[in-house]
């Protein structure tokens, strides 16, 4: 028989959250204690906020059902490993739709996990190579946990820091935000060496480190990190950004769907204007690109190559230049032999 009550409830929760209508004759032989103990046990896990939902029967049944708010989790091992790896295969990559939340979770969790878990989780992540669609560069899971965990605790970060032009420094800050832009995770936070606003993009980031320091946070010019982090972005192109006009051969929906997002996002046109050709998609018509960036013109050509269907360069000229040197490179690639 248990007799440490908290010890029995949290085995009592456990059950429950498997998703399953569980008889009270079986709770009271899984937990060696009487029905009536079970019930006592139920009543408290109401009182701690958790939605029991009772049924009537011969033997009456106890389901965990939602409620209004999350109440706590617990988690067995394998429960435990499968959530982490996971949150770390997202987090290693600024994909759309993994943002600051799955960071925070992934934070709390390893914060709390038994060393033989944490090896398990990283022995897991050594073993396994993820086939992922998006551009972004990959990012260490340690370095968006430690991050993550100042900016909840309001805790001062030192880090190593390296510049677009290759310069390394040390940063002491008081961090913000994280924020995801779909291609990269960034690190909205108050310089105090500068003593003004910085954003730092996270994967040139190095040797995080909490320095137990906390602070007061300040306001933030904006009001919102993820506009602050809009304005110092445009601010940094406006001296190198193009706008490019792509027409495809296939119609928006299947372009968007092959095209990163930071491209920008194409519309229909119809069946007249497109760069003809099969498109490869699931029907007719074509569709235009029409975007701003500052990333590498080979690189958008890049891009544009893999996508699978014709399509033409309106402009720049630059691009036009790119994708036709890009076009030629890779047909001496196809047909060595010819090459004098």
């Amino acid at each position: 028989m248990t007799t440490d009550t908290p010890a029995r409830l949290l085995q009592l929760l456990s059950l429950l959250q498997t998703p399953r209508e569980w008889p009270g004759g079986e709770l009271a032989d899984r937990l060696r204690v009487s029905r009536r103990t079970v019930r006592r046990d139920i009543d408290r896990l109401r009182e701690l906020g958790y939605p029991v939902q009772a049924t009537k029967g011969s033997d009456g049944g106890y389901r965990l059902v939602a409620g209004k708010a999350m109440p706590p989790l617990v988690l067995d091992d394998e429960e435990a490993v499968a959530i982490a790896v996971g949150l770390r295969a997202g987090a290693g990559h600024a994909l759309e739709g993994v943002d600051e939340a799955s960071v925070r979770a992934l934070a709390k969790l390893e914060q709390v996990l038994p060393a033989r878990l944490r090896h398990r989780v990283s022995t897991l992540q050594a073993a396994t190579t993820p086939l992922t669609s998006g551009d972004g560069a990959s990012i260490a899971p340690e370095t968006l946990t430690v991050i993550a965990s100042t900016v909840a605790g309001q805790e001062r970060l030192r880090f190593g820091y390296r510049a677009k032009d290759g310069i390394e420094s040390r940063r002491l800050t008081e961090p913000y935000r994280l924020v995801s832009t779909g291609r990269r995770w960034y690190l909205v936070a108050y310089d105090l060496d500068r003593g003004d606003w910085r954003t730092f993009r996270v994967d040139r980031v190095s040797d995080p480190f909490a320095t137990g320091a906390r602070f007061t946070p300040r306001e933030l010019p904006t009001g919102s990190a993820a506009e602050y982090l809009r304005r110092s972005i445009h601010r940094r192109l406006d001296s190198n950004e193009y706008t490019y006009d792509v027409t495809f051969a296939a119609p928006a929906e299947w372009v968007a769907a092959r095209l990163p997002a930071w491209l920008g996002r194409p519309e229909d046109i119809g069946d007249d204007d497109g760069g003809g050709g099969d498109s490869g998609g699931d029907g007719g018509g074509s569709c235009r690109l029409r975007a701003s960036t500052s990333d590498p013109l080979e690189w958008v050509a890049m891009r544009l190559a893999l996508l699978g269907c014709e399509f033409t360069v309106r402009e720049p000229a630059a691009l036009m230049e790119c994708v036709r040197e890009l076009g030629g490179r890779l047909a001496r690639a196809g047909a060595p032999d010819l090459q004098g």
